[in-house]
């Protein structure tokens, strides 16, 4: 039942509750996955296999899970990068940007 494309569950940790699909089988307790989750490493253990499976390749990139998953009619958001984020935040408020930088000086 576990296999490369299988779609799950997270049952645990900060992604809990949210849908992804095995990219990679690491052994037999880890696996990589990636969809509505961060791209990480994890336990099967914290993992709810679903009857759907995705036809996508071993480790197939973001943008290939993303659209594997819309073909199925589940949208993903694109997920930025901490650095894009840091800066559409300053470029959104810069006052709070000028504070930070005034207690990274520090």
């Amino acid at each position: 039942m576990i296999e490369i494309g299988r779609i799950c569950i997270k049952t645990a940790g900060r992604d809990a509750g949210r849908k992804c699909v095995i990219v990679d089988l690491l052994d037999k307790n880890f696996v990589i996955v990636d969809g509505e989750t961060r791209r990480k490493r994890s336990n099967l253990v914290h993992l709810e296999p679903l009857s759907t499976k995705l036809d996508i390749k071993k480790n197939a990139s973001s943008e290939e899970v993303r659209a594997a998953f819309k073909a199925i009619g589940i949208d993903i958001k694109e997920r930025k990068p901490k650095a894009e984020k840091q800066q559409a935040a300053t470029q959104e408020n810069p006052i709070h940007h000028k504070i930070d930088s005034k207690k990274q000086k520090k």
